[in-house]
Protein backbone atom coordinates (compact mmCIF):
# COMPACT_ATOMS: atom_id res chain seq x y z
CA UNK A 1 0.00 0.00 0.00
CA UNK A 2 1.19 3.25 -0.36
CA UNK A 3 3.28 5.20 2.55
CA UNK A 4 1.68 7.97 5.05
CA UNK A 5 4.21 10.51 4.71
CA UNK A 6 5.49 11.20 8.60
CA UNK A 7 5.94 14.91 8.18
CA UNK A 8 2.43 15.30 7.74
CA UNK A 9 0.23 16.58 10.56
CA UNK A 10 -2.91 13.93 11.27
CA UNK A 11 -4.47 17.05 13.31
CA UNK A 12 -4.75 18.92 10.39
CA UNK A 13 -7.69 18.76 8.23
CA UNK A 14 -5.36 19.65 4.79
CA UNK A 15 -3.03 16.93 5.46
CA UNK A 16 -5.92 14.92 6.72
CA UNK A 17 -7.63 15.11 3.63
CA UNK A 18 -4.95 14.53 1.35
CA UNK A 19 -3.78 11.11 3.57
CA UNK A 20 -7.47 9.68 2.90
CA UNK A 21 -7.68 10.76 -0.48
CA UNK A 22 -4.21 9.15 -1.39
CA UNK A 23 -5.50 5.91 0.82
CA UNK A 24 -8.70 5.99 -0.62
CA UNK A 25 -6.47 6.25 -4.53
CA UNK A 26 -4.67 3.33 -3.39
CA UNK A 27 -7.12 1.06 -1.87
CA UNK A 28 -8.94 1.93 -5.82
CA UNK A 29 -5.47 1.07 -7.66
CA UNK A 30 -5.64 -2.23 -5.65
CA UNK A 31 -9.16 -3.18 -5.87
CA UNK A 32 -10.34 -2.11 -9.23
CA UNK A 33 -13.53 -1.87 -7.23
CA UNK A 34 -16.40 0.74 -8.87
CA UNK A 35 -17.52 2.35 -5.65
CA UNK A 36 -13.82 2.64 -4.16
CA UNK A 37 -12.67 4.59 -7.65
CA UNK A 38 -15.82 6.47 -8.19
CA UNK A 39 -15.52 7.48 -4.10
CA UNK A 40 -12.36 9.45 -5.00
CA UNK A 41 -14.07 12.05 -7.95
CA UNK A 42 -16.47 14.21 -8.19
CA UNK A 43 -19.57 13.49 -10.85
CA UNK A 44 -17.97 16.06 -13.29
CA UNK A 45 -14.05 15.37 -12.38
CA UNK A 46 -11.53 15.17 -15.14
CA UNK A 47 -8.99 13.03 -14.63
CA UNK A 48 -5.39 13.31 -16.88
CA UNK A 49 -3.02 10.55 -17.59
CA UNK A 50 -0.69 12.97 -19.08
CA UNK A 51 -0.84 16.79 -18.72
CA UNK A 52 -1.59 17.42 -22.16
CA UNK A 53 -3.75 14.13 -22.21
CA UNK A 54 -7.61 14.72 -23.29
CA UNK A 55 -9.31 14.04 -20.17
CA UNK A 56 -11.45 11.30 -18.54
CA UNK A 57 -14.70 13.41 -18.07
CA UNK A 58 -16.99 12.27 -14.96
CA UNK A 59 -17.27 9.22 -12.91
CA UNK A 60 -18.21 7.01 -15.70
CA UNK A 61 -16.09 7.70 -18.38
CA UNK A 62 -13.09 7.91 -15.29
CA UNK A 63 -14.74 4.26 -14.34
CA UNK A 64 -14.53 2.68 -17.81
CA UNK A 65 -11.07 4.25 -19.12
CA UNK A 66 -9.36 3.11 -15.19
CA UNK A 67 -10.54 -0.77 -15.73
CA UNK A 68 -9.42 -0.36 -19.07
CA UNK A 69 -6.00 0.32 -17.87
CA UNK A 70 -6.03 -1.24 -14.72
CA UNK A 71 -3.41 -3.14 -12.34
CA UNK A 72 -3.73 -6.54 -11.21
CA UNK A 73 -3.79 -6.20 -7.36
CA UNK A 74 -0.14 -6.45 -6.36
CA UNK A 75 1.57 -5.71 -8.93
CA UNK A 76 2.88 -2.25 -7.40
CA UNK A 77 4.65 -0.90 -4.40
CA UNK A 78 3.99 2.83 -3.93
CA UNK A 79 5.76 5.43 -1.56
CA UNK A 80 4.69 9.20 -2.13
CA UNK A 81 5.49 12.11 -0.19
CA UNK A 82 3.68 15.69 -0.31
CA UNK A 83 5.25 18.66 -1.78
CA UNK A 84 2.50 21.13 -1.73
CA UNK A 85 -1.27 21.29 0.30
CA UNK A 86 -3.78 23.79 0.77
CA UNK A 87 -7.79 23.11 0.88
CA UNK A 88 -8.16 23.47 -2.70
CA UNK A 89 -4.73 21.77 -4.19
CA UNK A 90 -2.31 19.26 -3.22
CA UNK A 91 0.89 18.17 -5.19
CA UNK A 92 2.36 14.81 -4.39
CA UNK A 93 5.98 12.85 -5.81
CA UNK A 94 5.94 9.03 -5.73
CA UNK A 95 7.67 6.69 -6.50
CA UNK A 96 5.96 3.22 -8.21
CA UNK A 97 7.24 0.18 -8.41
CA UNK A 98 6.13 -2.44 -10.94
CA UNK A 99 7.34 -5.57 -9.38
CA UNK A 100 8.00 -7.71 -12.54
CA UNK A 101 9.02 -4.68 -15.04
CA UNK A 102 10.31 -1.09 -13.82
CA UNK A 103 9.86 1.85 -11.90
CA UNK A 104 8.24 5.12 -12.33
CA UNK A 105 8.46 8.44 -11.12
CA UNK A 106 5.38 10.29 -10.65
CA UNK A 107 4.39 13.65 -9.78
CA UNK A 108 0.69 14.37 -9.28
CA UNK A 109 -1.34 17.29 -9.28
CA UNK A 110 -5.32 17.45 -7.10
CA UNK A 111 -7.33 19.91 -7.04
CA UNK A 112 -9.84 19.18 -4.86
CA UNK A 113 -14.00 20.29 -4.19
CA UNK A 114 -15.20 21.20 -0.78
CA UNK A 115 -15.78 17.59 -0.01
CA UNK A 116 -12.55 16.14 -0.08
CA UNK A 117 -13.20 14.27 -3.56
CA UNK A 118 -11.00 15.35 -6.49
CA UNK A 119 -12.73 17.70 -9.44
CA UNK A 120 -9.10 17.86 -11.39
CA UNK A 121 -6.35 15.28 -11.18
CA UNK A 122 -3.25 14.82 -13.49
CA UNK A 123 -0.32 12.73 -13.41
CA UNK A 124 2.93 12.50 -14.57
CA UNK A 125 5.23 10.28 -15.27
CA UNK A 126 8.37 9.28 -16.02
CA UNK A 127 10.15 5.71 -16.35
CA UNK A 128 13.65 5.45 -14.62
CA UNK A 129 16.72 4.49 -15.95
CA UNK A 130 16.71 0.29 -15.49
Amino acid sequence: MGAYNSDMDPTSDTDRTLADWMAGYRRAWESNDPDDIRALFTEDAQYRTEPYAQPWRGQDEILESWLEAKDEPGDTTFQWAPLVVTPEIAVVEATTVYIAERTYSNLWVIRFAPDGRAREFTEWWMKQPD
